[in-house]
């Protein structure tokens, strides 16, 4: 099994992450969601939020900080307890 190819991060395809809009399609739904959930834990703490979810506070900063693009499971546990997240079209 070959492995998978590397592809930038949300953060290397936005100029000012995640203030100004990206030019990349699938960046932009990415920063996006970063504002959504951004919004959404509103003044609690990440660790707050990432025990509600049971997700790793780490991968939540990530996310957060345009490091990693979020997974299908991370997006659907933080979406349980915060409520929609996902950009609309």
């Amino acid at each position: 099994m070959s492995p998978r190819p590397s592809r930038a991060l949300p953060a290397e395809m936005c100029e000012d992450w995640p203030e100004v809009p990206c030019a990349d399609p699938v960046a932009e739904k990415a920063r996006q969601l970063v504002l959504n959930l951004r919004d959404a834990i509103g003044e609690r703490s990440i660790r707050e939020i990432a025990t509600m979810a049971s997700v790793d506070r780490a991968t939540i900063g990530a996310v957060l900080q345009g490091k990693s693009w979020p997974d299908i499971v991370t997006l659907a546990k933080l979406e349980q307890e915060l409520g929609p997240l996902w950009p609309s079209p």
